[in-house]
C-alpha cells in the first residue's frame, strides 16, 4: 500500500504547475485487485483437492463405430489436459473385461477401476426386478410396465436376431434381410448396422445385453431367464 501511495504523489508532483499556484490534479480512481475465486469444496473439511478422475465408457465395437482408436482418444484427452493445465500430471488405464459382458460402458469401467462411489450405489435393495417381453405379434418391447420406444427398423432388427437365438447373425445377412430391395445409394454399409444396433441397445437401458455382439463375426440373441419372447402361432417369414 505504501508503494502506491508513494508513486500517485510523485506523479502529481511530475505534473503540478510551476507558476507558484497551488493546484490539484485530479487522481486517477483506485483499482481495485480482482477478488480470488474461492474453491469450490467438494470435499469434507481437513482435505484438499489433488486432481480427479474422469471415466470414458467406449467399448472397442463403439470406437470402431465412431472411427477412433482408444490410443488416440487417450492421447488427444492427455494433449488437452496439457494446454490447458500444463501442471497437471496425467495417468490413463484401461479396463478390460470378459468378451460378451452387457452392460453399459462406463459402468464396466468404474467396476473394473473400482470406483468408490458405486459402493453405495451398489448396497444391495430389496426392488422388483423387472421383465422383458419382446411381443413379435404386436411389434414392441415391454421393460416392466413401460413400453421400448422402439421405430419400426429397430424392432425387425432385434426380431430378425431373436429368431435366430443362439446363433451368431452377420452383419450382411441383417442387410440382405431388412434392406433387400435397396440399390447401392440405400443399402446401409456394416457400419451403418452397428449404428442401428447402438441406438437399439440405448432403448432397451439396463437390458441392452440382449443383443450380443460377436466380436469379428456378428450379433446373437441368447436365451435370458427375465426375456420372453411372445412369437404368433403362425410361423414367422423370418423365422428359421
Amino acid at each position: 500500500m505504501s508503494i502506491a501511495i508513494t508513486h500517485i504523489q510523485s506523479k502529481q508532483s511530475a505534473t503540478a504547475p510551476t507558476d507558484g499556484n497551488l493546484a490539484l490534479s485530479p487522481q486517477p480512481a483506485a483499482t481495485e485487485a480482482p477478488a480470488r475465486r474461492s474453491p469450490v469444496r467438494a470435499v469434507p473439511a481437513g482435505t484438499e483437492a489433488r486432481g480427479f478422475v474422469l471415466y470414458v465408457g467406449l467399448g472397442e465395437d463403439a470406437s470402431e463405430a465412431d472411427g477412433i482408436e482408444l490410443a488416440e482418444l487417450v492421447t488427444e484427452l492427455k494433449r488437452l489436459t496439457a494446454r490447458l493445465s500444463p501442471s497437471a500430471q496425467t495417468h490413463a488405464a484401461v479396463a478390460l473385461a470378459p468378451a460378451g459382458v452387457g452392460g453399459r460402458d462406463v459402468d464396466v469401467v468404474r467396476r473394473a477401476l473400482h470406483d468408490p462411489s458405486l459402493r453405495k450405489a451398489e448396497t444391495p435393495t430389496e426392488e422388483p426386478a423387472l421383465d422383458v417381453t419382446i411381443d413379435l405379434s404386436r411389434k414392441r418391447v415391454a421393460i416392466g410396465d413401460d413400453i421400448a420406444p422402439l421405430t419400426y427398423k429397430e424392432f425387425e432388427l432385434l426380431q430378425f436376431i431373436v429368431l435366430r437365438e443362439g446363433r451368431t447373425v452377420e452383419r450382411t445377412e441383417i442387410i440382405d434381410a431388412l434392406w433387400p430391395d435397396a440399390d447401392d445409394e440405400a443399402r446401409p454399409n456394416e457400419r451403418t448396422i452397428d449404428v442401428h444396433v447402438r441406438r437399439l441397445r440405448s432403448k432397451l437401458g439396463a437390458w441392452s445385453d440382449i443383443v450380443r455382439t460377436v466380436r469379428g463375426a456378428g450379433y446373437r440373441f441368447d436365451r435370458h431367464a427375465d426375456v420372453t419372447v411372445l412369437a404368433p402361432h403362425a410361423a414367422s417369414p423370418d423365422r428359421i
